[in-house]
């Protein structure tokens, strides 16, 4: 078989598991909807974290059989909060409820993800928005899509005219990234025009995305918050990098996703 018959076999199985996988996706979102409603109360960290492993619990026994049945072979990652290089090979990479806390707070702001991710690079992404109905989908070399309809990145080229975004440090962040956190807010406050500040950082991916807003970054964070941003925002045309604006690995200490006009003044902000 030739390499080219084979590239193209790997892509129609790609694009196959990528519409199954927004099924299961979307499957899983609709029994967290139903949990959604009150704000759920809490008086101690242990509780806290009992009301977030519930509603996890909720998403991933949907998700989990339904994705191993696609990709038998691929491994799991069972903490989305876990961050670094994967092993070779095919993992999925899913939060079953990306922006929990919010959902706890009875806040709109959640998604649930799932990324498909091949010796470290994304293959195709899933963030479903359980409350809007919407589903965003990338696959490699195929585009960013929104209930099938293409998204491109912003053509901004200035940033005093530019939306951008950052998300919070994770609770018991190291002191530095914190501090470099509020710095960095400080200096896009001076450069951009409007800085949001808020989580979960998919949502703020999407929307870059999206041509809704023009950059986003972040120190440290997760692999579960940044490859399924970081497909969703390279197929929609955008650029992706670390702060300092070398290439960006899960690996990386921070992270920039912007439209191609604003990345260039963005690391120049973020460097200062």
């Amino acid at each position: 078989m030739s390499e080219t018959r084979q590239t193209t076999d790997v892509a129609a199985l790609d694009a196959d598991v990528l519409a199954q996988t927004a099924n299961a996706v979307r499957e899983a979102g609709s029994a967290l909807r139903e949990r959604f409603g009150d704000v759920v109360r809490y008086q101690t960290r242990e509780e806290l974290m009992r009301a977030l492993a519930a509603n996890d619990d909720t998403a991933l026994d949907i998700l989990r059989p339904r994705l191993t049945r696609l990709r038998p072979d691929a491994g799991w990652m069972e903490n989305e909060l876990d961050g670094g290089a994967l092993p070779p090979g095919e993992w999925w990479v899913v939060d079953p409820a990306e922006g929990n806390v919010n959902h706890l707070h009875a806040l709109p702001e959640w998604a649930v993800t799932a990324t498909l991710v091949r010796d470290n690079q994304p293959v195709l992404t899933v963030v479903h928005l359980p409350l809007t109905g919407e589903t965003y989908t990338a696959l490699t070399g195929a585009g960013t899509h929104l209930d099938g309809r293409p998204l491109h990145v912003s053509p901004t080229a200035d940033l005093g005219l530019s939306i951008v975004a950052t998300s919070q440090a994770r609770p018991d962040e190291d002191e530095n990234v914190v501090r470099r956190v509020g710095s960095s807010i400080t200096a896009m406050l001076f450069d951009a025009l409007v800085v949001r500040t808020a989580v979960p950082a998919t949502l703020h991916l999407l929307n870059v995305a999206a041509g809704r807003i023009d950059a986003f970054w972040q120190f440290a964070g997760a692999r579960a918050d940044l490859l399924p941003g970081a497909l969703l925002v390279t197929e929609a045309g955008g650029q992706i990098s670390d702060a300092q604006g070398r290439p960006w690995t899960p690996q990386s200490e921070s992270f920039l996703a912007a439209a191609p006009g604003v990345h260039a003044e963005a690391v120049a902000t973020l460097s200062r």
